[in-house]
């Protein structure tokens, strides 16, 4: 570690006072007074001499002010041995479905069988955490699409709020088209040339106020590739009809994809989850590159403190001394 100064001319203010001193005019004295008070009956007592002492002391005290703020304004700090930063350049949005539907169960971890949801939270939060070095935002819809977590390197934040989700928060419905859109709207003004969306629902669009082809020639033309993933298992009736009351889109999430130059996964239990998002891990690989980062303690904060405390000090003095004078008198 290594101690230096951000600011270090800001040291070339020290001299200021003496300048202001030596350069300014002096305070004329006032003229016709009124009263006059003698001071030889003070000096007859040995008060002037006395008094010496304080003024002095007072003007220390002003001058390591003067020094301790100089110091402060100077930022020191303390900047630590480099660390290695790995880099990614990848601005990745997760959209999770929560609409009503997301309450089937139908998904198996380990011997347990769970809702959509769930399942999904399992999966995609070992997803995130694999994520090191890059961006990860997190969007929720059901009926309307919301933005839970921006593209944030704080990986651990958008773990938990995805864990925090609740089924139906969002409505009962599904905009597929808002969840797409409102992921361009915060991908597009990012400076990272690969932008990617991972779209996770498990029925059809039946909201919002964007369609899911409209919003998908939105994102295709910013830049954004999209990877749908349709969830849960193939409930059918007779005759191949399925029984969920929002079938599973899986046309529209295959032009979706194919449009943005992605993919789409099928993901009927947890297995196949799982194994979609280690083909993610493969399709959008983390950069190996590393730069060096070198932290930063900044220590202003302590000269500023004690140049606040002798300011105090100092007013409380004098403050105490004034009293005392006009006590004796």
């Amino acid at each position: 570690m290594t101690f230096s100064f951000a600011h270090w001319w800001a040291f070339l203010a020290l001299p200021l006072p003496l300048l202001a001193y030596l350069a300014l005019p002096r305070a004329p004295a006032l003229a016709g007074a009124a009263l006059r008070v003698p001071f030889y009956a003070l000096a007859m007592r040995g008060r002037v001499t006395q008094s010496a002492r304080p003024a002095g002391l007072m003007l220390f005290l002003a001058l390591l002010v003067w020094l301790l703020l100089v110091t402060a304004a100077a930022r020191p700090q303390w900047i630590g041995d480099p660390l290695p930063l790995p880099l990614a350049g990848r601005d990745l949005m997760l959209a999770v479905d929560i609409s009503g539907s997301m309450v089937e169960e139908d998904m198996v971890i380990g011997a347990r069988v769970t809702d959509r949801l769930t399942a999904v939270k399992a999966v995609a939060g070992d997803f995130i955490e694999r994520r090191a070095g890059d961006r990860i935002g997190l969007i929720l819809f059901g009926q309307q699409a919301y933005l839970q977590a921006p593209l944030t390197f704080d990986r651990e934040t958008v773990r938990t709020l995805l864990f925090e989700s609740a089924i139906g928060l969002a409505g009962r419905e599904t905009a597929i088209g808002d969840a797409i859109g409102l992921s361009v709207k915060r991908l597009r003004d990012q400076p990272a040339e690969q932008r990617v969306l991972i779209l996770l629902t498990d029925g059809a669009n039946t909201a919002g106020a964007i369609s899911p082809d409209k919003a998908a020639e939105l994102a295709a033309e910013a830049g954004v590739r999209i990877y749908t993933i349709g969830i849960g298992a193939d409930p059918r009736g007779p005759f191949g009809m399925s029984l969920g009351r929002n079938p599973l889109d899986e046309r529209t999430l295959k032009a979706i994809a194919k449009q943005t130059g992605g993919r789409y996964f099928r993901a009927r239990d947890l297995r196949e989850l799982q194994s979609i998002y280690a083909l993610l891990d493969e399709l959008e690989p983390v950069d190996t590159e590393e730069e060096g980062f070198r932290p930063v303690i900044e220590l202003f904060a302590w000269p500023l403190g004690m140049a606040l405390i002798l300011s105090a000090l100092a007013a409380a003095a004098r403050l105490v001394g004034a009293n005392i004078f006009a006590h004796e008198s």
